[in-house]
């Protein structure tokens, strides 16, 4: 049984993964449209399944539909790069896929080499834009703090209960994420006194961890609450957590699949996930027991 620990945030601990997956949709939606006009490519299909003419292959020289009047190469050409994949962003697949638990920059830049996109890294201070990785990651940053100004993220019912459960069992716990903002917001939702410490976006910046799937992130952690691997558990909603808690070599290695049809379980078993749980007080029993 492990005796420590180590939880992500989002998706596991707040009801926030809807919201970061909201704003790179605002991020990477605004970047593929500006992409799109550039070079002259229709867009996803309008309501009666048209994309319009625009863009699209038609007659040349003779009238006729997909022919041409150029006259053969004499020899044949190099085959030309893909086309980068310019569909929009699906806030499941996608986010699940490329961007839940990296950080800004890591997950702007997966998604955007999974679309065949290169950009500049830039730096940390670009303005929201689309010339450099930095700004398509600034762009989610600032429709993520227009949603939070919005309306305050809340904890999922079952955190401060599993917390406290835990708590009370003397189990330490900590609560980790790449983002920047996780420390004030579970300081908002009344979660920072049931954890033992907590590591966020800054200080992985501050100390210079690489993110997920590297598992630094999880056992500076563990080692934050005075233990290794090999005695604490990592609790997971994202592939690339679930990656590095296996690469870790944490004794046990959960993924929490909170979707209503359980959809994500056998990914994240493929991934490295121990067990799979739709709450995590059905995690906290069946490790720990009640309370005596």
């Amino acid at each position: 049984m492990p005796h420590a620990v180590v939880f992500d945030t989002d998706g596991v601990l707040l009801d926030s993964a809807v919201v970061h997956a909201a704003a790179w949709k605002t991020a990477f939606d605004a970047f593929l449209a500006e992409v799109r006009e550039a070079r002259g490519t229709p867009g996803p299909p309008d309501a009666d399944g048209t994309r319009g003419t625009e863009g699209a292959p038609g007659a040349r020289g003779t009238g006729e539909p997909g022919t041409s009047t150029a006259p053969p190469p004499a020899f044949p050409p190099a085959s030309p790069p893909a086309p980068p994949d310019l569909a929009p962003f699906d806030e499941d697949a996608d986010y699940r896929r490329h961007v839940d638990g990296k950080s800004r920059f890591d997950g702007a830049e997966a998604f955007l080499t999974a679309r065949g996109i290169r950009l500049p890294p830039g730096h940390p201070d670009d303005p929201p834009g689309h010339d450099t990785v930095w700004a398509v990651a600034a762009r989610k940053e600032a429709a993520f703090q227009d949603a939070l100004a919005a309306a305050p993220l809340a904890a999922f019912p079952d955190a401060a209960e599993a917390l406290t459960h835990l708590h009370a069992l003397r189990i330490p716990c900590a609560a980790v994420s790449a983002s920047r903002h996780a420390r004030e917001l579970l300081r908002a939702t009344g979660l920072t006194p049931l954890l033992a410490t907590v590591v966020d976006g800054v200080d992985t910046a501050r100390l210079g961890l690489p993110g997920k799937p590297d598992p630094a992130l999880f056992l500076h952690a563990a080692g934050l609450l005075g233990t290794g691997p090999g005695d604490a558990a990592v609790v997971e909603d994202a592939l690339a957590g679930v990656r590095a808690g296996h690469r870790g070599g944490f004794r046990l290695v959960v993924g929490v699949d909170r979707t209503p049809d359980g959809r994500g379980a056998a990914v994240l078993r493929a991934e490295g996930a121990d067990r799979v749980v739709p709450d995590l007080m059905t995690l906290v029993r069946s490790v720990w027991g009640e309370i005596r």
